[in-house]
């Protein structure tokens, strides 16, 4: 070969992505298909014209869109819809809190508190969430009244059990419980990530062992407790869907009381379906904010956010477009 001669990139074949992406790219058309397809009924149009009869089937979403369209923003849905919401926020308010007591008597020195808090995480962890929820709905079984006052001795008032453990109040009381469990593991593991440096920093500074834990712990711990805590909460979105059970009225229990009087059982759980995912993202989107956020104290950069990435790829995309590519220039001549 001549010196002088310019030597001719070739690329590298990924043959195997390729073969991947055509894979990728066949599956999403048959599902896209498979959701967009129209089927027979078994029903006939005819239309006569000029003496001709012209029969057609008549044809129906497969997965029934239009009755999906129809039921999607009625009012018993959307009624659903808030108190699942409002089960989701208050259940994680109440399990956060709960979960942040925990955690911290789980660290304490006092054996009888940490003793007390991994009883109750194992307790709670250890049992199904759909049988506390169920317990709770039934506590008036065992305590029809409560009592308030000293223990073995004078009771100062007492509470009919039955009016304060409504369907809602028992549903909320089971999920904060179960939730407290999981979230005192979450910011325990958060506070154990923080340097023990930091904590005798703020010792020899005059702090307490309450402010250091709000001023200089729980700040740093942000990082690890958001992203699982995220997740919880995107999780207990989804398992409100068990107060079903004992006909509390949340998005799947409006869904199944109409599809009982229309008997369009699919259409109705696809509605259901598509306002987890709706209210999924929104939480999804929320916890990415959050956690770049708290990002900006550990990352010189914090993440690009989802527009910044689109407009990356797209200026990416462009560029790429107006460069003429390496590997098709072609050898000079001299």
């Amino acid at each position: 070969m001549n010196g002088d001669e310019p030597l001719e990139v070739v690329p590298v074949r990924h043959y195997r992505q390729w073969l991947a992406a055509a894979g990728v790219a066949l599956g999403a058309a048959m599902l896209v298909h498979a959701l967009l397809a129209k089927i027979p009924t078994g029903l006939w149009n005819c239309v006569t014209t000029h003496g001709q009869r012209r029969c057609s089937p008549v044809l129906q979403w497969r997965f029934h869109w239009d009755v999906v369209s129809q039921y999607f923003t009625t009012g018993p849905i959307l009624r659903g819809l808030l108190m699942t919401i409002e089960l989701t926020v208050l259940s994680m308010v109440a399990g956060i809190l709960i979960g942040i007591v925990v955690a911290v008597m789980r660290l304490s020195r006092n054996r009888l508190l940490s003793s007390v808090a991994w009883s109750y995480t194992w307790f709670f962890r250890g049992t199904p969430v759909l049988v506390q929820l169920i317990f709770w709905f039934n506590i008036a079984a065992l305590f029809p009244t409560l009592g308030f006052g000293i223990p073995f001795g004078t009771v100062f008032f007492k509470v009919n059990v039955l009016s304060v453990f409504t369907k809602f109040v028992s549903v909320l009381v089971a999920l904060a419980l179960n939730e407290g469990a999981y979230m005192s593991e979450i910011v325990r593991g958060g506070i154990l990530a923080v340097d023990e440096g930091q904590v005798e920093a703020a010792s020899s500074l005059g702090l307490t062992r309450l402010q250091t834990m709000r001023l200089v712990v729980l700040p740093q711990a942000m990082r690890v407790i958001i992203p699982p805590t995220g997740n919880e909460v995107i999780s207990m979105l989804k398992t409100t869907s068990l107060a079903s059970t004992v006909a509390l009225g949340e998005l799947l229990m409006s869904v199944e009381h109409v599809y009982n009087s229309t008997y369009q059982v699919i259409p109705l759980l696809i509605v259901a379906s598509l306002w987890y995912i709706v209210i999924s993202t929104v939480l999804s989107v929320g916890q990415f904010y959050v956690e770049r956020h708290y990002a900006k104290g550990s990352l010189r950069t914090p993440p690009p956010t989802p527009v910044q990435r689109l407009r990356a790829d797209l200026s990416g995309i462009g560029r790429k477009l107006r460069e003429r590519p390496s590997f098709l220039r072609t050898a000079t001549s001299r």
